[in-house]
């Protein structure tokens, strides 16, 4: 036991930085993905203890009425609003190299708006798809929180609520009602848990994105093209590159991304899709669950929040999960692949550097960033493009061999795009007369309109005879 009620303290301020001045917040642990906080009061093995600090004895009925309002949490499988709060709070402490959050000023936003606009004038040449952002915005990390948490909501509700619902299946059906506070108790923690496992990752990761599409999904509002221009100064540092060569090149991505989502209706549900199959797709060891409920005391807290991060909770891989992750990794290959080809089409005639953020990108997106921690940490899943430059090369052979109307037309449709085996022979797929859905349609309206030639002939036959 440490010597906090529970290991729960009292957050301290925070300091006055960007949008983050005015809101109070604790202080993280060294392993943002994890529940603990090491060197910490209350120990690293105390999932509370980043959010909450430290405590003196004056604090003990604040620290309750914090346990209070997380066991009577009733909403869904995740605490949204603790996972925002501590998503701000982690985003108002600074990165680790000591870089603290600011306000995006006038100058940064029309930088970031002209960025944008020549990106999208720059794109125009080398895809047949046309602009996707109606807007073009300059977030700080807080708003980059604030912006995305209602898409990390739509990410995780569905595995969290797979692994909750397991929760409810391990008594009998006579016993439930019997255990009803302590299952209720373990829901509340339950959310409680998620919700601060999800608060310090996605504050983490607003730390080290560049833009509301870094990890191959639409993470911000449609039609918004966003930077983030204090990360973009961050990642350019060391690079050695003019800062608005880095700028534009990061623009050209973003633009690149808005395109494709805006004008793909199906690609999105697509992704996404994959991400509630492989939720489907999960079983718990409800054998484990038993044990634990078994030996829990609803009046000890603590034992609880220790069987919580002890791997209660742990899925079991099956072959849905890793049938649903093949077509989830094979789509943002395709993704990522397709927007690295065009914007290095568009950008190596004009920008010096173009081949060296090409390279640090790639690296950076495929060797398992912050995206890759954050999804495995939260959802089980790796959002990894493990075939990025695979699926780069394919879609610049489609390019040279049929043109940026034919390789863009493959967007068309699902069934139109490379597979993973395709992606292992590119020159097979590339040389294979692929299925024309609109030549499809256009075939069958035609022959529709010769049936209603046919019928209109027909019935005037009959009227003549008549």
């Amino acid at each position: 036991m440490s010597d906090t009620p529970f290991g729960f303290g009292l957050p301290p301020e925070e300091p006055e930085n960007g949008d983050e001045g005015k809101k109070k917040g604790g202080q993280g642990g060294q392993n943002p993905f994890g529940f603990g906080g090491a060197g910490l009061p209350g120990g690293a093995d105390n999932p509370f203890a980043a959010m909450f600090g430290s405590v003196n004895p004056a604090d003990l009925g604040a620290a309750f009425q914090q346990l209070g309002q997380m066991l009577s949490y009733e909403g869904g499988p995740v605490n949204w609003d603790m996972a925002k709060d501590i998503a701000r709070q982690t985003v108002a402490q600074g990165t680790s190299d000591g870089v603290k959050d600011a306000s995006v000023g006038p100058a940064e936003r029309a930088a970031v708006e002209e960025a944008v606009r020549l990106a999208d004038l720059w794109l125009d040449g080398v895809t047949s798809l046309p602009s996707g952002a109606g807007t073009a915005v300059a977030w700080s990390r807080a708003e980059w929180v604030e912006a995305t948490l209602p898409v990390w909501k739509e990410l995780v509700d569905p595995v969290a609520e797979r692994v909750g619902a397991a929760m409810g299946s391990v008594l009998p059906e006579e016993m439930q009602a019997m255990a009803g506070p302590l299952l209720g108790m373990m829901r509340s923690m339950g959310g409680a848990m998620f919700g601060q496992q999800i608060g310090q990752a996605v504050g983490t990761l607003a730390g080290e994105v560049v833009g509301s599409t870094d990890i191959g999904l639409p993470l911000g509002p449609a039609g918004r093209a966003a930077l983030l221009p204090l990360n973009i100064e961050t990642f350019g540092k060391d690079l050695g590159v003019p800062s608005d060569e880095v700028r534009l090149y990061l623009a050209l991505r973003e633009a690149a991304h808005q395109r494709l989502f805006a004008h793909v209706p199906w690609l999105r549900s697509h992704l996404f899709g994959a991400v509630e199959g492989y939720a489907r797709g999960i079983k718990v060891d409800t054998s484990k669950l038993e044990d634990v409920v078994g030996q829990l005391d609803p009046g000890n807290p603590e034992q609880l929040q220790e069987a919580l991060q002890g791997g209660m909770f742990q899925p079991q891989d099956t072959p849905e999960q890793k049938a649903a992750l093949a077509r989830l990794e094979t789509a943002l290959a395709l993704v990522e692949g397709w927007v690295d080809a065009v914007v290095h089409e568009a950008a190596k005639p004009r920008l010096t550097s173009a081949d060296a953020l090409r390279e640090t990108l790639r690296r950076r997106r495929a060797s398992g960033g912050p995206a890759e921690q954050t999804f495995a940490t939260l959802i089980g899943l790796e959002l990894r493009p493990r075939r990025l430059r695979d699926a780069s090369r394919l879609w610049a052979s489609l390019t040279d061999a049929r043109g940026v109307d034919g390789r863009d037309g493959l967007w068309e449709h699902p069934d139109m795009l490379p597979t993973a085996t395709d992606l292992d022979d590119p020159d097979g797929f590339v040389h294979r007369e692929q299925l024309d859905f609109s030549e499809i349609d256009k075939m069958l309206g035609e022959a529709a309109e010769r049936r209603g030639e046919q019928d209109g002939k027909g019935e005037g036959k009959g009227d003549d005879e008549k």
